[in-house]
């Protein structure tokens, strides 16, 4: 089974005499529902950063598979809080858009891309576009887009974050729907303790000055 391990991380950025994190060390295997919570601050977007590839770390070693992580790959697909979609194409165009990286053939891409949409409840609107959507379809068009690269890992920093408290609701039944169907393993970033305990299987408590673990709970119920 395939991993994604962050072994004594430490993460330092230039100008702070403190680091982000020192020596966090985790380990998250597909299947497994990861979150990191605590203070702003306490570096859960630094490790998050460093498990994706886009932020090299000062100590330890981030692997995927056994290998190391040097940059991003299509192993691990990320979601942010604000969505990176392109709001001149239609929801079906921007799933797409993440297949034909893939190397879909161009007669499968769209219909790839409905049943993606249809995953995560947007069978009807496929046609719109990025700008017609609410905060709760664009990043659920988000999701369908990561899932088209089909990752292994999914790290997701605080995607509902910016939503609405029902919206929010709606978003984790439906991320933890895209987690059973899919398998893969979530790492996520959350600034909510209920949030964090309707969909992990596991929750990092970690605490500023610098980043550092505090607490593993293994949610069981």
């Amino acid at each position: 089974m395939t991993h994604l391990t962050l072994d004594k991380i430490s993460v330092h950025y230039d100008g702070q005499l403190v680091p982000a994190v020192e020596r966090v060390s985790l380990d998250i295997a597909k299947g497994d529902f990861v979150v990191l919570v605590g203070r702003s601050g306490c570096g859960k977007t630094s490790l998050l950063n460093v498990a994706a590839g886009l932020v090299e770390p000062a100590g330890g070693l981030a692997t995927v598979g056994g290998k190391p992580i040097t940059r991003p790959g299509s192993d691990r697909a990320v979601v942010f809080q604000n969505d990176a979609l392109f709001p001149w194409l239609t929801a079906r165009e921007n799933v797409a858009f993440a297949l034909r990286l893939r190397g879909v053939p161009a007669d499968s891409r769209a219909r790839r891309a409905d049943e993606l949409l249809s995953l995560v409840k947007l069978a009807e609107a496929g046609d719109k576009r990025i700008w017609e959507l609410s905060g709760g379809m664009r990043q659920r068009v988000g999701l369908a887009r990561a899932l088209a690269a089909e990752p292994e890992f999914l790290l997701l920093d605080e995607p509902l974050g910016a939503l609405d408290a029902l919206t929010r609701e709606r978003m984790q039944t439906t991320l933890l729907d895209l987690w059973a169907a899919s398998q893969v393993g979530v790492l996520m970033v959350t600034h909510g303790i209920e949030e964090a305990l309707v969909l992990a299987t596991r929750i990092v408590v970690l605490a500023p000055g610098p980043g550092h673990v505090v607490r593993t709970f293994e949610t069981n119920f």
